[in-house]
């Protein structure tokens, strides 16, 4: 078995559940019988955290019940309400709807007892064993929330009031009229204090006393000016010691407000740029990591429809980044532990874990274990025995007669052959492919081998480097009169034995200068520089400009030799040649 892992900002998540959706599998790959899924390594691999844990098209809403042992979601389609039971890793049950969820909220401790806000302006309220009732409101409703004291559903849509239901009555109760113009995204109650919180389209958020039922302070958040004019709440979260409240807004930042305070202490940016759907704010969990410079070490959990980012509090530093392979709707973490579930453009819902965010649940016990020894290793991919061609590559292959045939399967701008005919046909497209193969391989190590091979270099002294150089042109004979190069065949061999004794005359005086230890300073001595710029050695030396080039190619030689001064007179390097010099 093998667990997909990340490492981002060195902090492992490992995907629990649900399969990387980025690999689009073509129609004709779609698995219909069991004996198939015993050859593929991914199904043979999986990790099944809870079963049948997703929904035929989509998941839409997740909530975790308040006494961690139930899991209540909504997806499509058929729009369904689904049950999951960690005590048995597995579904409960399944209920179906008649038109798709907005948002839910779980009454009881346990799944029992919820209120079901749905896109078709209806309120349903479900038992353990049925709907029990339906009404209707007068617009379309956005998000809800549950006032415990007084029994209130608060319901928040597209209208500047907020419709109270209390389930005690049995009725309709006075709205509360906000100074929105286009409507209500966000209804929220603070656990601590009961603090009522809309955020609005408009921008603003409005803080409602519920024993007075009067506005007791609005609050417009301030970002920059660019996003200014269309920004809107979208998510809204109150911390559990009534102080702190979470705001998202519809340009993708995130601000963090003290209620004692106007200013925000604390703006996050997601950069992409999109809606805020999910807050929550995570405390610290007994064994979690904590930052020795977050000495509070709470964290909030921020999510757009593309990535979830964890960050700290106080600091403003990320502490990970976790991307779905599709859309986000909605995001749930368990309380005090690092299990995360992500309801999302998928069948299957995501679930993560991030051990330095908090143990796993007690009935997930075995993730602990799990995740060490499970880590991601390089796997086999499902298309190890197809190779993607196009169109081009085909009619060079010869192939081109098989497209519509069920040998060649079309996906995307190519199509897929099996491996194996690929390669018989590559054969006989180019049989003389190998021999070709073999004459390069043998060409690259022939390169290699003349590369590593030892080459002799002249270390030269610093003073008067290009008179040593010519001195031991000369002393090993090999110096040629170029004015002769061109003359004929018979001139040549008239001009043979003079060239020659000259040629020793030359080399004997060169070896006289070299050799004598009464020239020594000449290469060592700067006082001794010769001035090959000066216009007497110009007038001495006709063929300047030919010893201007070996000048140039004597300091591009090896450059180390440059630092210190060696002993030439027992040098055998061979060089370049120049008769002139001494004509």
């Amino acid at each position: 078995m093998v667990l997909e892992v990340t490492n981002t900002n060195n902090v492992k998540v490992y995907t629990v559940s649900g399969s990387s959706l980025t690999r689009k599998l073509p129609d004709w790959l779609i698995r219909r019988k069991r004996r198939e899924l015993q050859k593929d390594i991914e199904w043979t691999r999986r990790i099944e955290l809870i079963q049948d844990f997703g929904f035929p098209e989509a998941a839409l809403r997740i909530k975790v019940t308040p006494d961690q042992q139930f899991c209540m979601a909504t997806g499509v389609y058929k729009p369904q309400i689904r049950v999951f039971d960690f005590s048995n890793v597995a579904m409960k049950f399944d209920r179906h709807t008649d038109s798709e969820n907005v948002n839910f909220l779980i009454l009881s401790d346990d799944w029992t007892k919820s209120v079901h806000l749905q896109n078709d302006r209806s309120l349903e309220f479900h038992n353990e064993g049925q709907m029990h009732f339906r009404t209707r409101i007068p617009r379309f409703g956005r998000d809800l929330a549950y006032h415990m004291p007084s029994c209130d559903v608060l319901v928040g849509g597209a209208s500047n009031e907020v419709y109270r239901l209390n389930i005690d009555q049995g009725r309709f109760m006075t709205p509360m009229e906000t100074q929105s113009r286009k409507g209500v995204n966000v209804v929220r109650v603070n656990p601590a204090h009961q603090l009522f919180g809309f955020g609005l389209e408009d921008g603003a958020v409005e803080f409602w006393d519920p024993r007075a039922r009067n506005r007791i302070g609005v609050l417009e958040p301030a970002i920059p000016e660019a996003t200014q004019s269309s920004l809107e709440i979208t998510a809204m979260d109150f911390r559990k010691d009534g102080l702190g409240v979470a705001l998202g807004t519809s340009s993708g930042h995130v601000l963090l407000y003290d209620l004692r305070q106007s200013r925000p202490w604390q703006v996050k940016d997601q950069q992409y740029g999109l809606p805020i759907k999910s807050l929550q704010w995570i405390e610290h969990a007994a064994g979690a990591y904590s930052d020795e410079m977050d000495t509070d070490g709470a964290k909030i959990m921020s999510a757009d429809s593309r990535i979830i980012k964890l960050w700290n509090v106080n600091s403003g530093k990320v502490f990970t980044s976790i991307e779905p392979p599709c859309d986000i709707n909605d995001v749930s973490h368990i309380t005090d532990s690092g299990l995360l579930f992500v309801a999302g453009e998928s069948s299957e819902i995501h679930s993560y874990f991030i051990p330095q965010l908090g143990p796993a649940p007690r009935w997930a016990h075995f993730l602990e274990n799990l995740t060490e020894e499970m880590e991601q290793k390089p796997q086999q991919t499902i298309y190890d025995d197809y190779k993607f061609v196009v169109r081009r590559e085909l009619e060079s292959l010869g192939l081109a007669h098989l497209i519509g045939s069920p040998v060649l399967k079309p996906y995307m701008h190519g199509f897929f052959v099996d491996l194996r005919l690929y390669e018989r046909a590559k054969a006989i497209a180019n049989p003389f492919a190998y021999e070709e193969y073999r004459m390069r391989r043998v060409q690259e190590k022939l390169s290699q081998a003349r590369e590593s091979r030892i080459r002799a270099t002249t270390k030269l002294p610093k003073v008067n480097r290009s008179l040593a150089m010519r001195l031991m042109h000369l002393q090993k004979g090999t110096a040629r009169n170029d004015d002769s190069s061109d003359s004929d065949e018979e001139t040549s061999k008239r001009m043979g034995g003079r060239q020659r004794r000259k040629a020793q005359a030359q080399a004997a005086t060169a070896t006289a200068v070299l050799q004598d230890s009464r020239f020594k300073d000449i290469f060592s001595n700067p006082e001794f520089e010769v001035d090959e710029e000066a216009d007497e050695f110009k007038q001495l030396h006709t063929p300047f400009k030919k010893m201007k080039l070996q000048k140039k190619q004597v300091e591009e030689s090896d450059d180390s030799s440059a630092d210190e001064a060696v002993d030439i007179r027992n040098s055998n390097e061979e060089v370049n040649s120049d008769n002139e010099f001494f004509q």
